[in-house]
């Protein structure tokens, strides 16, 4: 997968050796290697393959098959929809995923800091823009009042 990042150890770096690819029309057949598919296919064979979950899929489906799950990627169709923040909070709060949890689709460098906090620490940036510039929208903020997956106490409670 092109332009992707990746948080390990807490620092984000570019990865140049993905292995996955994402599969969106499964009529275009699949190429060898490891694959991401969307969680119709995935729930009609549940290989280990990854799974990629639209806006409107519901995240617990998975939760009997975390064990054996690598890889979850959630959908972002549009950068104007936020839904894949909720899915993440949840599959790492509520349900305790802590696979690697992957933002694919029309993910942008402003976004990025705010899907760190969510819970991803995988991003496949849109093609069409620089992996090296987005890096810097990893860095994000300085200090973040609400709480999040990364630090769930409030700014108030951390004084």
């Amino acid at each position: 997968m092109n332009n992707l990042l990746r948080l390990e150890a807490g620092e984000a770096r570019i990865v140049t050796d993905d292995p996955w690819t994402l599969i969106r029309d499964l009529d275009a057949g699949w190429p060898t290697g490891p694959v991401i598919v969307p969680l119709s296919c995935w729930l009609e064979d549940p290989q280990p393959h990854g799974v990629w979950l639209g806006p409107d899929d519901e995240v617990e489906r998975l939760q009997p098959w975390f064990a054996q799950l690598p890889l979850i990627a959630l959908d972002f169709p549009s950068f104007r929809d936020g839904r894949a923040y909720s899915q993440a909070y949840l599959l790492r709060t509520r349900l305790g995923w802590s696979g690697e949890l992957r933002a694919v689709g029309d993910v942008l460098r402003d976004q990025l800091s705010h899907m760190r906090q969510c819970g991803f620490d995988s991003f496949a940036v849109r093609e069409d823009k620089s992996a090296e510039d987005a890096l810097k929208g990893l860095a994000g903020m300085s200090v973040l009042y609400g709480r999040s997956v990364i630090e769930p106490r409030p700014l108030f409670r951390r004084r």
